[in-house]
C-alpha cells in the first residue's frame, strides 16, 4: 500500500468527515459525496500537506482514490510524462 494512502484517508476523515468504511480504492470523490467545492478544497489541502499541485483536472469527481493516490505517488516520486505532467494511469 502506498505511503500516501493514509494521508489521503486522514484528510478525508478529519476534514470532510467521510466515514472510514467508505474510503476504498474504488471510491470516487462523487461516491464519497464530495461536491466540486469539496474537491477543490481537497486539492488545496493536498498541496499544503503533501506539496503536490493536484488541481481539479487531476482530482475530477470520477477519479478513484486509487487513481488519485497513484497520481500523487508518481508526482512525489518524480515520474512524469513527455509533456511534463505526472503520469496518471487508469489501470488498477
Amino acid at each position: 500500500m502506498s505511503a500516501i494512502h493514509p494521508e489521503i484517508t486522514d484528510i478525508l476523515i478529519r476534514t470532510f468527515k467521510v466515514p472510514a468504511a467508505e474510503i476504498l480504492p474504488d471510491s470516487t470523490m462523487d461516491s464519497l459525496e464530495m461536491d466540486s467545492l469539496a474537491v477543490a478544497e481537497f486539492a488545496v489541502i493536498v498541496k499544503e500537506k503533501l506539496g503536490v499541485d493536484a488541481g481539479s483536472d487531476k482530482l475530477y469527481k470520477d477519479a478513484t482514490l486509487a487513481d488519485i493516490t497513484r497520481f500523487i505517488d508518481e508526482t512525489v516520486g518524480g515520474v512524469t510524462t513527455a509533456s511534463g505532467e505526472a503520469a496518471m494511469s487508469n489501470s488498477r
